[in-house]
């Protein structure tokens, strides 16, 4: 309930993040089946990166703010940054969207989406943004008990991004038992989990439970800006692929080497990507 993302967006976290979600519900959207969309912890839909909260950080600036005004960008990352841009008519890069807001702008016509928001404040101001969008549903409830409200899903096709705070030590454990009980309920479930690069011991029990959680498939996807010894902060994070759509992975060959380099601070820079179920 401390948490608030404002402090972080446009990070290199969030670069990562949001440019493989909004890829990752293109290429669910190659089929003209309809498709439900979940979004656990959604914070808000924008964020001001002139603001108060990101000023105290200024961590975007190491993030969105590097991929800004480049024309190099490799494969989807300038579709990411061009919709961040949309937010930035006059060109001077202050609107950072959020998660749900990245959604929104790709939904379909028969498409929908169930937002999740503990934080009274924050829900209130997704509430107020979505209304009068009824293809988006906004929730003031725990975000992992979305698996045993809505799915199975009627639509049988689901793309859920679970993005917790990471402000309790167990929500890496929370995480496992979230995919074993979304796959458990929808077995064809994608899902998108971010989680901060820290405690490599946690991390282990993270890696084994996923494999252990039946899922099909899982893909590990990590970047590191900074030596993982550094004690600067959050030096990586990673987002775990439960049922990945085809060729995300050739794609990401191509995308994570870039970003790696690009992104990189305190002479670091790193990334891996490896299947933990069910490899191709």
């Amino acid at each position: 309930m401390n948490y608030r993302h404002s402090y972080h967006a446009g990070n290199h976290a969030d670069v990562l993040k949001h440019a493989l979600l909004r890829r990752l519900l293109e290429l669910m959207q190659r089929k003209e089946t309809p498709l439900c969309c979940f979004d656990s912890h959604a914070g808000t839909a924008l964020y001001d990166l002139q603001g108060e909260a990101a000023g105290k950080t200024g961590e975007y600036i190491d993030g969105i703010a590097r991929l800004w005004s480049r024309d190099d960008l490799p494969l989807w990352l300038a579709d990411y940054r061009d919709a961040v841009a949309r937010h930035n008519p006059d060109g001077e890069l202050r609107w950072y969207p959020g998660s749900p807001q990245i959604m929104a702008e790709l939904l379909r016509e028969q498409d929908r989406m169930i937002v999740s928001e503990l934080h009274p404040e924050d829900a209130e101001t997704l509430r107020e943004h979505f209304a009068g969008q009824p293809d988006i549903a906004v929730h003031q409830r725990n975000g992992f008990e979305l698996p045993k409200a809505f799915l199975p899903v009627p639509e049988k096709r689901a793309l859920w991004l679970l993005d917790p705070p990471f402000e309790k030590t167990d929500d890496l454990e929370r995480c496992v038992a979230g995919v074993a009980q979304a796959i458990s309920r929808m077995r064809q479930t994608v899902i998108a989990i971010w989680y901060p690069i820290k405690d490599q011991r946690l991390l282990k029990d993270f890696y084994q439970g996923i494999a252990d959680s039946g899922a099909p498939k899982a893909l590990r996807v990590e970047l590191n800006v900074r030596p993982v010894d550094n004690q600067l902060g959050l030096n990586g994070s990673g987002m775990m692929l439960i049922n990945p759509p085809w060729p995300i992975w050739e794609e990401l060959e191509q995308v994570l080497p870039w970003l790696s380099r690009e992104l990189a601070q305190a002479g670091g820079g790193s990334w891996r990507m490896d299947w933990l179920a069910g490899a191709p």
